[in-house]
């Protein structure tokens, strides 16, 4: 039925490969919201050792919430770049980028469920490494940096 109204109204036929317009991917956003993983399980830990008050209660409560979110949207942003701009010719240069995505889904997934600063630790250093092959595939140096707020973890930048 479509096709019949396209060829009514002289429609023509559009043609993408990217849900977004190209070039403009960044590993950056997947690499602060892991940070932020880290950085909430810091405060929750720091909170549990304080006597269970409301407002400590909700403290905790709000970092939860917001680890959680921060770790699916490593989830999601790594997903999206993986899915849409990793093609054949990204994949010969780093053909483990497959098993990289699917440990970082499953490390984000483990961040989602627990408390567990060594996987928060794991979830970045495995985004500094998708990261780094991201630029590596854009021909852009990269260089480690001390993210300027806590829990100033190591990521990786791209060198402009």
């Amino acid at each position: 039925m479509t096709k019949l109204i396209d060829r009514l109204f002289s429609i023509p036929e559009a043609d993408a490969h990217c849900d977004i317009p190209c070039k403009i991917y960044d590993p950056s956003g997947a690499l602060v919201a892991a940070v932020s993983v880290v950085r909430m399980m810091d405060i929750i830990a720091e909170n549990a050792e304080k006597e269970m008050t409301a407002e400590t209660v909700n403290t905790i409560a709000r970092c939860v919430a917001i680890k959680e979110l921060e770790a699916s949207k490593v989830k999601d942003e790594v997903r999206v770049i993986w899915g849409d701009y990793f093609k054949a010719p990204q994949i010969e240069k780093h053909p483990g980028v497959h098993t990289l995505v699917h440990q970082i889904m499953m490390t984000g997934g483990k961040c989602k469920q627990g408390v567990n600063r060594a996987d928060a630790e794991a979830l970045v250093a495995q985004v500094n490494e998708f990261a780094a092959m991201f630029w590596e595939t854009k021909g852009v140096e990269t260089a480690m940096k001390t993210c300027p707020y806590p829990p100033s973890m190591d990521v990786v930048t791209p060198v402009l």
